[in-house]
C-alpha cells in the first residue's frame, strides 16, 4: 500500500512527541531538556538507518511552521509584560535590551565580517543579528535554581523574553540588504524600514482593538469562558498573517500587538494566554525537531576553522563584553555581570531567523550562514547545558554572601513570565 509522505511525516513526528511525553519527567531528572531531546529525535528519524522520513532545508512548510511559531512566541511573551512592574524595575533589563543587544549585534557583525569577508558585509551583519537573541528556556536548571538570586533570574528572563522581538527588525533589514543589489543605493532598505513601521502600526491597532472587543464581549456575556483562550490565539495569528498579507512585517506586528494587548488586558485575566502559550510550546518543540532534521547535518558538513572561531566568540566575547559595558555602573557585582554575560543560550529565535536567512540568501552566503548559525546553536546547547548547574551552585553560594541591599537581591515583583518560567512551573519533573 502506498502512503502519502505527509502522513508518514505526521506519524513519525507525532510518535516522537508521544515518546518524549512518556519519558519527559525522567529526562528532566537527567537534565535532558525538551529541545535537546527533539534535536536528537530529529536527527535519528531523518538520517542513517533509522531515517524514516526526509525533509528539505528549503521546505516552505517547515519555514511556515517556524515563522508561525516565532510569531506566537513573540505575541505570548510580549503579552505577559507587566508595564507597571517594569517601570519600577526596568533599569537593568533596559540596559541589556537597549544597549547590550545592539552592541552584541554590532560585535557579531564585526567578527563575522573579519572571518567571512568574502560573503559580503550584509551577510556578516545578518549572521551577527541572527545569533544575538537569547533563549532562557534552554537553561532550565538555572531558571529554577533558587540558589541563584530571584532578581538575577528575573533579569535573564526579561531579556530572553523580549530580545528576539527587538532583534527582528535588525535581522529583516540585514537580510534585505543581503538579497538584493538595490540595497547599495538604499532603495530596498527604505522599503524594509517602511515594512517594519507598518507592521508596528498594524500590531498596535490589532492588539488594542482585539483587547477592546474581547473585553466588550466578555462583559456582555457574548463569549464563552472556554472560547476566550482560543480567541487570543486567533488574535495572535491574525496580527501576524494580516501584517504579512499587507506587505509589512508579521513578526513586528505580532510582538507589538502582544504588547498592546497585554497593556490593555494584563491585569484582568492572564489565564486567557495559556492556550496560546501551550500551542507555542508545542510548535517550538517541532522547530527543534526541524533543526535536528534539516539544519544540523548540512550545517556541520562544511565546517572550517572560521566557523569554530565565530561560534566560540559569539558565545563568549561577542555576548559578554556588550553585557559588561551595558551593566557598567548598575551596581551589580562583577561576578553577577559575568554570570549574566555567560548565560546567553541561543535557541528558538536563532533557529527561525537562521531558516529565514538561509532560504532567502543565494547558495554561497546561505552555506556560510548555515554553518556559523548551526555550530553556534550546537555549542550553546552543549556548553550552557553542561555549565548551568555547576555555575548556578558556585554563583549562588557567592551571591548569598552579598549584602541584602545589593540589586542582586531586589525584591520587586517580576515584570514578565517568559517561556522558561512558565514551562518550568508546569514541568512534569516537578509533579508527584
Amino acid at each position: 500500500m502506498n502512503h502519502d509522505l505527509g502522513l508518514v511525516a505526521l506519524a513519525v513526528i507525532s510518535g516522537c512527541v508521544l515518546l518524549w511525553g512518556l519519558v519527559s519527567a525522567r529526562l528532566e531528572r537527567w537534565d535532558v531538556s525538551a529541545p535537546i531531546a527533539f534535536v536528537v529525535l530529529g536527527v535519528l528519524v531523518t538520517h542513517g538507518p533509522t531515517g524514516f522520513v526526509h525533509f528539505s532545508l528549503h521546505s516552505s512548510t517547515i519555514r511556515a511552521l517556524a515563522e508561525v511559531t516565532l510569531a506566537l512566541v513573540l505575541f505570548a511573551d510580549a503579552s505577559r509584560v507587566n508595564l507597571r512592574a517594569l517601570r519600577v524595575d526596568a533599569a537593568i533589563p533596559a540596559r541589556l535590551l537597549g544597549i547590550g543587544l545592539p552592541l552584541t549585534i554590532a560585535a557579531g557583525f564585526a567578527v563575522a565580517a573579519l572571518l567571512f569577508h568574502s560573503a559580503g558585509l550584509w551577510v556578516a551583519a545578518t549572521v551577527g543579528a541572527v545569533v544575538a537573541p537569547t533563549d532562557a528556556a534552554l537553561g532550565a536548571s538555572i531558571m529554577q535554581d533558587e540558589r541563584v538570586p530571584a532578581n538575577v533570574r528575573r533579569i535573564l528572563n526579561v531579556e530572553s523574553g523580549l530580545n528576539d522581538g527587538i532583534a527582528t527588525p535588525f535581522v529583516n533589514l540585514f537580510i534585505a540588504g543581503a538579497v538584493t543589489a538595490e540595497a547599495v543605493s538604499g532603495t530596498h532598505l527604505t522599503s524594509a524600514i517602511i515594512e517594519l513601521v507598518g507592521g508596528a502600526a498594524l500590531g498596535v491597532g490589532i492588539g488594542v482593538v482585539g483587547a477592546i472587543l474581547l473585553r466588550f464581549s466578555r462583559d456582555h456575556g457574548w463569549i464563552a469562558d472556554g472560547v476566550r483562550p482560543l480567541a487570543v490565539l486567533a488574535l495572535a495569528l491574525f496580527a501576524y498573517a494580516t501584517a504579512d498579507v499587507a506587505g509589512t512585517n508579521g513578526f513586528i506586528a505580532a510582538f507589538v500587538g502582544g504588547m498592546a494587548f497585554g497593556t490593555m488586558e494584563h491585569h484582568r485575566d492572564e489565564s486567557v494566554l495559556q492556550f496560546t502559550e501551550q500551542t507555542g510550546t508545542l510548535l517550538s518543540l517541532l522547530v527543534w525537531f526541524a533543526f535536528g532534521a534539516i539544519m544540523l547535518v548540512p550545517g556541520l558538513e562544511h565546517l572550517d576553522w572560521r566557523d569554530v572561531v565565530f561560534a566560540v566568540l559569539a558565545l563568549t566575547v561577542v555576548r559578554m563584553v556588550p553585557v559588561a559595558l551595558s551593566l557598567a555602573g548598575s551596581g551589580l557585582d562583577r561576578a553577577t555581570i559575568a554570570f549574566i554575560g555567560w548565560f546567553g543560550p541561543r535557541g528558538l529565535a536563532t533557529i527561525v531567523f537562521g531558516l529565514i536567512a538561509v532560504d532567502a540568501l543565494a547558495s554561497t552566503p546561505a552555506k556560510v550562514t548555515l554553518a556559523a548559525v548551526t555550530l553556534t546553536i550546537v555549542l550553546s546547547v552543549l556548553l550552557h547545558g553542561v555549565s548551568a548547574s555547576p555555575l548556578a551552585t558556585r554563583y549562588g553560594a557567592y551571591a548569598s554572601r552579598l549584602q541584602r541591599s545589593r540589586p542582586e537581591h531586589n525584591d520587586v515583583a517580576p515584570p514578565i513570565a517568559t517561556r522558561a518560567v512558565r514551562t518550568l512551573k508546569a514541568s512534569p519533573a516537578d509533579s508527584p
